[in-house]
């Protein structure tokens, strides 16, 4: 069975230290890349929105221009009723065949206009829609224009980074394997409550490095001697020497 080994408290000081130095380091990187991340993802979500909106679009005009032409089906075959019923008026026997006949004309010649007006509605809103596509299209090229732009911002930092990025990587996973797990936790609990990350922190001019509270005497020979984790009580950030925090340099 493996033994795992039992680090003192002036090496994992030394490992908090390290592995703060290299997150900073990480985190350089990640200020370069700026906002950059998240305009792109913001960007193709949006771009995506959009192709579903002119999707639809496009899906609504084939549906009106289906619906155009059955009524202008609808109006050819009024049309030929009509002259079929008016072929058959002159062969009428009677008044009361006449006017059904009649009747029947104008059923088909009011189908006819409905038709048409119905045509006409749908054009207007063949016209809308047309107009919507248009606009739609132009703003997913403005879009997609702006995001090959800041695509390209994105993979240049990423190309130039990529490597030291990766090297940072590896040293923290490295500096980790010298901290127990609830070290670590607190560790990156710490770090995650502050915008500038730093959880580890020296002593300097008798202050704290990150809230720059007083650190009174005692307390700081106490961390001088490194042989208990100790913490700011104004801040919560882990407290180490001046020298051991200029002891360790990471390249």
């Amino acid at each position: 069975m493996a033994t795992v080994k039992d680090f003192s408290v002036e090496e994992k000081l030394s490992a908090l230290v390290r592995l703060q130095k290299i997150d900073s380091k990480l985190d350089e990187i990640q200020i370069l890349k700026g906002e950059l991340p998240m305009e792109v993802s913001d960007l193709e979500d949006e771009i995506a929105g959009l192709n579903s909106r002119r999707t639809r679009i496009e899906e609504e005009i084939n549906g009106i221009t289906e619906f155009i032409e059955q009524k202008k089906n609808a109006i050819k075959d009024a049309d030929a009723l009509v002259k079929k019923y008016e072929k058959q008026s002159q062969a009428v026997k009677n008044n009361r065949e006449f006017e059904a006949i009649n009747k029947e004309i104008e059923m088909q010649q009011l189908e006819g206009k409905l038709a048409e007006k119905h045509i006409r509605d749908a054009n207007e809103e063949l016209a809308d829609k047309a107009k919507a596509l248009e606009y739609a299209k132009k703003q997913i090229a403005s879009k997609e224009s702006v995001l090959t732009h800041k695509k390209g911002e994105l993979q240049k930092i990423i190309a130039d980074t990529e490597k030291e990025e990766n090297h940072f990587n590896d040293l923290a996973a490295e500096a980790r394997k010298a901290m127990d797990e609830r070290l670590q936790y607190s560790y990156d609990r710490i770090r995650k409550s502050y915008r500038n990350g730093l959880a580890v922190v020296p002593v300097e001019r008798d202050a704290c490095g990150g809230c720059f509270n007083a650190i009174p005497p005692q307390k700081q020979s106490e961390i001088r001697q490194r042989k208990k984790v100790m913490v700011c009580e104004n801040c919560g950030r882990i407290l180490v020497d001046d020298e051991l925090n200029n002891a360790i340099e990471i390249k």
